[in-house]
């Protein structure tokens, strides 16, 4: 059963441990899930927006106790994610740090017919079920294991680093793990990318990274005004490029078909093609594909071809 799971370093992830008497209430007036579903049995994946509902960061809440969370994100936004909140603290009872040292942030990812099952385990943990339901989370003395979103199943495992090692199992090359994330059409945000799009854009409703009911947060206006009057014309989608292509998170460009896009996330395939995640236009204006000849490279440089890719579905559906 052992060997038909990989773990996968990702060291790219660091952690944002807050704390305090105050943390929850804090933190529910600065992100855009609602923090009374945290437990520590449930994760959230929850959005960190500017005023103007642009996506800060992406956050991948853990809850140790009422008083006591961390946050699993991009390690080169931990830092000024710490800093920015903590200018609205003020007298409230919490405490920010940066603890990616503290911290190994690996994942675990079972590739078969059998990736769901109840009964599988780690094997440092044999007590343990890997969690079958996305968010939720197993608490062992060694580690907290998330269940993502998406088949093959893929779990994150977040551990001291005073503890053991990952479980014994095969390693995996991280870029599998990145195939897997961007074809569940999972998005990231980057330094590169940090405050570029709105929350819808980033499907982040589709995720259930935002509750719409909750009260203010910051950007929530935004987010909202998005949600209730109006239908979100731009949103990221998935795409494989037709021939040897390199991409990475903020190129931009134009399609073949004439809508122009911007790079969520990447992965390169085996036969040097790329997967990809994308910001771009729901539906392709009439006029845009004859505007758009010759087209714009990934720079956006006019007089350059223009993007020959695939679109692909998404394994969620995106609102009407």
């Amino acid at each position: 059963m052992h060997s038909t799971l990989s773990t996968v370093s990702l060291d790219e992830l660091g952690a944002l441990r807050a704390r305090g008497a105050d943390v929850v209430a804090f933190l529910q007036g600065q992100l855009s899930n609602d923090l009374t579903r945290l437990s520590p049995e449930r994760s959230l994946l929850t959005g960190y927006h500017n005023p103007q509902g642009r996506v800060i960061a992406l956050l991948r809440l853990l809850q140790f106790a009422p008083d006591d969370l961390l946050a699993v994100l991009p390690r080169e936004l931990v830092a000024p994610v710490a800093a920015r909140l903590s200018r609205f603290i003020l007298r409230a009872k919490v405490q920010l740090a940066d603890e990616s040292q503290q911290w190994r942030i690996s994942g675990l990812l079972r590739v078969g017919a059998n990736s769901a099952r109840a009964d599988a385990t780690l094997e440092t943990d044999n007590d343990a079920a890997l969690p079958t339901t996305e968010n939720d989370t197993a608490c062992t003395a060694t580690r907290n294991v998330v269940r993502l979103a998406g088949e093959p199943a893929r779990w994150l495992l977040v551990s001291p680093m005073s503890g053991p090692e990952s479980p014994a199992a095969p390693a995996a090359d991280p870029l599998i793990w990145r195939r897997l994330a961007v074809a569940a059409g999972e998005p990231q945000v980057y330094a590169a990318t940090s405050e570029e799009f709105i929350a819808q854009m980033l499907n982040l409703d589709c995720l259930g990274a935002i509750a719409f009911e909750k009260g203010c947060y910051t950007g929530q206006e935004v987010i909202a005004r998005a949600h209730y009057r109006g239908r979100v014309k731009r949103r990221m989608q998935r795409f494989v490029t037709r021939a040897l292509q390199q991409l990475r998170p903020a190129d931009a460009g134009t399609l073949s078909d004439g809508r122009t896009f911007k790079v969520v996330d990447a992965a390169q395939l085996a036969d040097g093609r790329c997967e990809f995640l994308a910001v771009t236009q729901l539906t392709v204006e009439p006029a845009s594909a004859a505007e758009a000849a010759p087209g714009a490279a990934r720079d956006g440089t006019a007089g350059t071809a223009a993007l020959e890719a695939e679109q692909l579905e998404l394994p969620y559906p995106l609102p009407e």
